[in-house]
């Protein structure tokens, strides 16, 4: 007794049984596709339409003092809407469609599409407001490459989705479907600058004397920010990956940090200039980092060859933290945020060093499947988020701002950690979402197998991978598949229906035969 894609038995080949695969569930969730497809096209148009708007805008600056790089005057309800939305489809939506491109859902063309409809009426807007006047900024320069690449990324998206196979867009499609995919995955790191540059500009920061030392700390506290991400991608999902590698974490880690180590090593001094007192603590750092991570990388290998894990970057965390925290500060709020700052960084260093050593006991995960995770893990990834917030957060006009507001340090470092809080939970769900996909995936493969080889399964799976078919097999066609993969898929199911029904025809061998002869 044969089986067809939607849970319908097949009598041989003379039956009657529906065969169909078209549920309302698809057709709604086909028609809702073709629909963002066709509404790329008017996102194109739109693109086309405002760039010039956006590119002939002029910065008013009219009220702005001499001296000063904005005006006085409040945000206005237009910027604070720009403001929201950009939030939402920078820092949400293209982030959570980029997740939903990896694993090839059917849901990644409508959230993208959303995004940029989201992202240009933001676009519009920025250019529409009253208020507060800037000077010209990080942001609005920053700001055209960015809609570039997301015009770009549209162009490319709408072309794949129209599978050409032909002519000249037909041989470099190969190279179009990398171009895309590089984009995709870049943009949400393009997506975090441009709303810390748009943090910056509204409130007026980082420009003349203050520029070198906002930017050190914009990007030392994105990199930590980025490290704890990167941690929190191997703890629930890389495991396996990282096995496969041959390389222990510790490898990857200790390299960077030698790499990272060399850099501030040449260009935490202006040479030429007198050292000052700062200038020596930043260049010993790196000094520090780069000959603690070539002993990283050594003992990253055991005797055999074989990956080990070691505590040199947890080290590393401490004797950073340690250093920040004894950096000397021209205000009390700022004493206290770096101090705050290097404990937590120290914090993450010793917690990674118990993780490491005790609750792992140097193997690469929890179980051998790397499916399971041990919540004393989540501790030295969270702290890494909260250090990158502590350090964004106190530059010296930041902190000159917070001694002129009623808020206090205290009050301001909760926020800071409420900040952190809301990123590892957004990462943490994006991953679930990864996952819950691959497991999808994965469950279906592993039915689909079960279905063609062992006559035993029960309904109660076939109705689960009927299930899992609907939801997640027919939405892993995105415009990163082409034809040819469709085509395939088709011809299986096809091959395995026609398997189903000789083996359930008349010229099926009786299994009388075989009952006997296993009794005798």
């Amino acid at each position: 007794m044969a089986w067809s894609r939607n849970g319908m038995k097949q009598r041989g080949p003379m039956s009657l049984a529906p065969v169909s695969s078209v549920t309302p569930r698809r057709l709604l969730l086909s028609s809702a596709e073709s629909v963002f497809t066709n509404g790329a096209w008017y996102l194109i148009a739109a693109v086309l339409l405002f760039a010039p708007m956006g590119m002939a805008h002029e910065h008013h600056q009219e009220k702005i003092k001499e001296g000063d790089t904005i005006s006085m005057d409040p945000i206005d309800t237009t910027l604070w809407v720009h403001i929201f939305i950009q939030m939402l489809a920078f820092g949400v939506l293209f982030p959570l469609g980029m997740v939903l491109g990896l694993v090839k859902s059917r849901w990644h063309v409508p959230v993208q599409t959303i995004a940029s409809a989201i992202a240009i009426l933001g676009a519009i807007l920025g250019h529409s407001h009253g208020g507060r006047e800037f000077a010209y900024n990080a942001h609005s320069q920053f700001g055209d490459v960015v809609y570039g690449l997301l015009f770009a990324q549209i162009v490319l998206g709408v072309y794949l989705k129209l599978h050409i196979e032909r002519g000249f867009l037909g041989r470099i499609r190969k190279w179009l479907v990398l171009a895309h995919s590089i984009n995709g995955k870049v943009f949400p790191v393009v997506s975090w600058v441009q709303l810390l540059f748009g943090g910056i500009a509204a409130l007026g920061f980082c420009h003349d004397d203050h520029l070198g030392q906002c930017v050190a700390h914009f990007i030392m506290g994105s990199a930590f920010i980025a490290y704890g991400t990167l941690l929190t991608i191997m703890v629930l999902a890389g495991q396996l990956w990282l096995r496969r590698t041959g390389r222990s974490q510790e490898f990857f880690d200790s390299s960077i940090i030698a790499a990272w180590g060399c850099v501030n090593t040449f260009t935490e001094h202006r040479w030429g200039e007198e050292w000052r007192g700062n200038d020596w603590q930043h260049t010993a750092m790196g000094i520090v980092w780069w000959c603690a991570g070539l002993a990283g990388i050594w003992l990253s290998r055991g005797r055999d060859g074989s990956p080990k894990r070691n505590f040199i970057p947890g080290f590393v965390l401490i004797l950073t933290g340690w250093s920040m925290s004894a950096h000397t500060q021209h205000s009390m709020a700022s004493s206290a945020l770096h101090t705050m700052f290097g404990y937590t960084l120290m914090a993450a260093g010793v917690t990674r060093i118990i993780e490491v050593s005790f609750v792992l006991q140097d193997k690469t995960g929890v179980s051998t499947a790397g499916d399971e995770v041990n919540s004393f893990q989540y501790v030295p990834v969270f702290l890494l988020f909260a250090s990158g917030y502590l350090f964004m957060g106190a530059t010296e006009e930041q902190m000159a701002l917070l001694e002129s507001s009623p808020m206090d340090h205290v009050a301001y470092i909760l926020i800071l950690y409420s900040l952190a809080f809301l990123t590892f939970l957004f990462v943490c769900m994006l991953l679930h979402v990864y996952d819950r996909a691959s497991y999808n995936s994965n469950a279906y493969k592993n039915l689909t197998t079960a279905n063609t080889r062992d006559d035993s399964v029960t309904e109660s799976e076939r109705r689960r991978l009927q299930d899992v078919e609907e939801f997640e097999l027919d939405g892993l066609m995105t415009d990163d598949e082409d034809d040819e993969e469709a085509a395939k898929r088709k011809l299986l199911a096809k091959e395995k229906d026609v398997e189903g029904s000789n083996s359930t025809g008349p010229g099926s061998p009786s299994t009388v035969g075989r009952n006997s002869d296993r009794v005798a």
